[in-house]
């Protein structure tokens, strides 16, 4: 990981963990991306990597939303997560 994907990732972790401490049961995060090619297929390390950061808090991915939008620095894409836990 980057500096910055690091910093996404423990952000992650770090709310996922507060949700957790609040007895929440159900946790929707929004993750977004730079995107410098929309039409290529690759590894998303980035949302990977925040992704794992909640779930090591606990939480399961449940369901997920992607949508991709132009923003005036670029393409972005975002990614809606629903956490679940038992």
């Amino acid at each position: 990981m980057g500096f910055i994907n690091d910093s996404k990732a423990n952000e992650a972790g770090k709310r996922a963990r507060q949700a957790r401490d609040n007895g929440d049961a159900v946790l929707v995060y929004k993750f977004i991306e730079a995107n410098t090619n929309s039409k290529a297929t690759a590894p998303m390390t980035g949302m990977a990597d925040q992704i794992q950061a909640v779930e090591r808090e606990g939480w399961m991915l449940s369901n997920m939303a992607a949508s991709e939008g132009k923003a005036l620095t670029g393409e972005r894409v975002a990614l809606i997560c629903l956490f679940r836990r038992a």
